[in-house]
């Protein structure tokens, strides 16, 4: 269905087959970007479960509880900056930036056009 990923990578650590309930638009948009950056993007964390949320203390009100958001490894600044660049070109316009993840959404129910830093 998708040309890079596959939903299990989408899973909460603490229940398998969770990815299938990530939001298509987002996954199709991080095909894009991937295609784009022309490297794998390695998904550390897609939709999660409350417990899970709780666990990585991700806010209660956290895009990942409904599936619209992800969190994507960084090894590099280079990496980050070619991350960014094809991930604005697909389509994301919220972002949060850490030490070594790139996380992004699409939550129709949040203020579009934000980035923020978590470390």
């Amino acid at each position: 269905m998708y040309k890079y990923f596959k939903l299990s990578e989408f899973d909460s650590p603490d229940r398998p087959g969770t990815g299938e309930l990530m939001e298509h638009e987002v996954v199709e948009a991080l095909d894009v970007a991937r295609d784009i950056a022309g490297f794998p993007f390695i998904i550390t964390s897609g939709v999660r479960t409350v417990q899970a949320n709780k666990a990585c203390n991700g806010s209660p009100k956290s895009s990942h509880l409904l599936g619209w958001a992800a969190d994507i490894k960084v090894v590099s600044s280079r990496k980050r900056f070619l991350m960014m660049e094809a991930l604005l070109d697909a389509g994301f316009n919220r972002f949060g930036i850490g030490k070594d993840y790139i996380h992004v959404d699409m939550d129709p129910e949040k203020d579009p056009n934000v980035a923020w830093c978590s470390f």
